[in-house]
């Protein structure tokens, strides 16, 4: 059967018969100036699926040295799992990006859970640096009609996980980020504090929130 175009259309000969017969109508046109399938964002993350997850800080910045402001990611973290919004099986947090593997389960009002995680962080981080003086807080403006400062770097990394090779590729990559040459900040993974190593390793579950990945895959 074959299928001609005429003036940017798309045709598809009539058939009376077989499976083409059950699927389209005779002469059916599809205009083709714009793409079938529309290309998802590599931020979107389907409910109820795994995802291995990358946010990093506008610019590269190392906003998350300290351990305050890592702390609040860890309060946020917290908060939407005893909402039951999310699901977390590991997570890093690094100076200047984080890795989660986690599910999200349901909106978290009008927001998207890592919609509310990253709005409710930015808005910490604003008054930290405010409250630390030193015109810190510069370095994130931004010239933007709906906001003044840019914490995040937009659209963040959502790769999903459908196989345990995959799964384990991401979880060991997460816990040895800290030991790439370019960081070194620890020689073994379960001495970096913000990371569920100690966790998959030690059995120590130091961080309330975290969930078994493998009771998953």
């Amino acid at each position: 059967m074959a299928a001609d175009t005429h003036h940017g259309i798309f045709c598809i000969p009539c058939s009376h018969h077989g499976v083409f017969s059950a699927i389209y109508k005779c002469c059916s046109f599809i205009k083709m100036d714009k793409p079938l399938i529309k290309e998802r964002r590599k931020s979107h993350i389907e409910h109820g699926d795994f995802y291995f997850w990358t946010a990093t800080i506008n610019n590269w910045y190392k906003l998350l040295e300290k351990d305050e402001y890592k702390d609040v990611i860890i309060e946020s973290l917290q908060y939407l799992t005893d909402t039951g919004k999310i699901d977390v099986y590991a997570f890093i947090i690094m100076p200047n990006h984080i890795h989660l593997i986690w599910r999200i389960n349901e909106p978290n009002g009008k927001e998207s859970p890592q919609g509310s995680l990253l709005k409710h962080t930015a808005h910490a981080f604003k008054k930290m640096l405010k409250s630390e003086g030193g015109g810190k807080l510069n370095a994130y403006k931004v010239d933007a009609d709906n906001k003044k400062y840019e914490f995040w770097q937009r659209d963040s990394l959502a790769i999903p996980l459908f196989t345990k090779k995959v799964a384990t590729q991401k979880l060991n990559y997460l816990h040895n980020n800290p030991l790439i040459v370019k960081w070194s900040l620890v020689k073994d993974p379960c001495d970096y504090k913000y990371s569920s190593a100690r966790y998959y390793e030690l059995n120590e579950k130091n961080f309330p929130f975290l969930k078994d990945l493998w009771e998953i895959f």
